[in-house]
């Protein structure tokens, strides 16, 4: 894994990303504490791969704090914050990664309530620890950021509506947010290879990863699409506010 940042250019900055236990989040916690940030591994279940995780990154030298937290769940929300506050006194940059909706057995409304709902709640949560300086970066895909202009598959597009919703609820935020002196990004990429989603989908669409890797090109894996969600923490914000990663011929129409 190469790192796409310079080295100690996060040195004495706090990042939390949410879902990182594993997979994209994991490895944006990697790049991250490579860069010299104190980090926040964040996770819903998956206790010991987080502190697997936790124990790696600290042999960097930097600090490394494991919060497990429902995110559809407000007091976890605030008790994983009030937990950050209480380790380095504030939070320097939120990358909003967790995202979901695929899963059985969860209600058909969960995939609103963590896409949207759990995403403007965290980011409000944590907005009064977040200094001047900071940044929120929050990760979507191709076939949610563009959903209102090209359909997707249909065992995706209830995900897809959401985090566009969740992405919109976000956006609105962005004056506030720029009055308090915090950036705001969207991070933005195509199906990555090795996903848990990306699975999901070619379990119930046999054929569909091959059929968007020729139609793309390329896709980017894991390690891949997380260097640019890290590079995002450090890069100048675009006009719109958006990272676009890989290709978007597929897509119609920009938002």
């Amino acid at each position: 894994m190469s790192q796409p940042l310079a080295p100690q250019s996060l040195a004495g900055k706090t990042v939390l990303v949410t879902g990182s236990s594993r997979g994209i989040g994991a490895d944006t916690v990697r790049y991250a504490a490579q860069a010299g940030a104190n980090v926040v591994i964040n996770f819903r279940n998956k206790a010991p791969r987080a502190e697997k995780l936790a124990a790696e990154v600290r042999e960097l030298g930097v600090k490394a704090l494991v919060v497990g937290a429902d995110l559809t769940d407000p007091g976890s929300v605030s008790a994983m914050i009030d937990a950050v506050k209480e380790e380095f006194g504030s939070l320097d940059v939120l990358v909003l990664n967790a995202s979901g909706g695929m899963e059985t057995g969860v209600g058909e409304d969960y995939a609103l309530r963590l896409n949207r709902d759990a995403q403007v709640n965290v980011l409000e949560t944590a907005l009064p620890i977040i200094p001047a300086g900071g940044r929120v970066v929050f990760v979507t895909s191709h076939q949610a950021h563009f959903i209102r202009t090209t359909p997707t598959m249909d065992a995706y597009e209830p995900v897809a509506l959401s985090k566009r919703a969740g992405e919109d609820a976000l956006r609105e935020r962005i004056p506030a947010l720029t009055e308090k002196g915090v950036d705001f990004v969207v991070v933005s990429g195509d199906m990555i290879e090795g996903t848990i989603t990306a699975t999901l989908l070619e379990r119930v669409n046999p054929g569909a990863i091959a059929a968007r890797r020729e139609e793309a090109g390329r896709l980017y894996n894991v390690s891949e699409f997380a260097a640019e969600i890290a590079q995002a923490i450090v890069d100048p914000i675009p006009a719109d506010n958006e990272r676009i990663v890989g290709d978007i011929s597929g897509f119609r129409g920009t938002e």
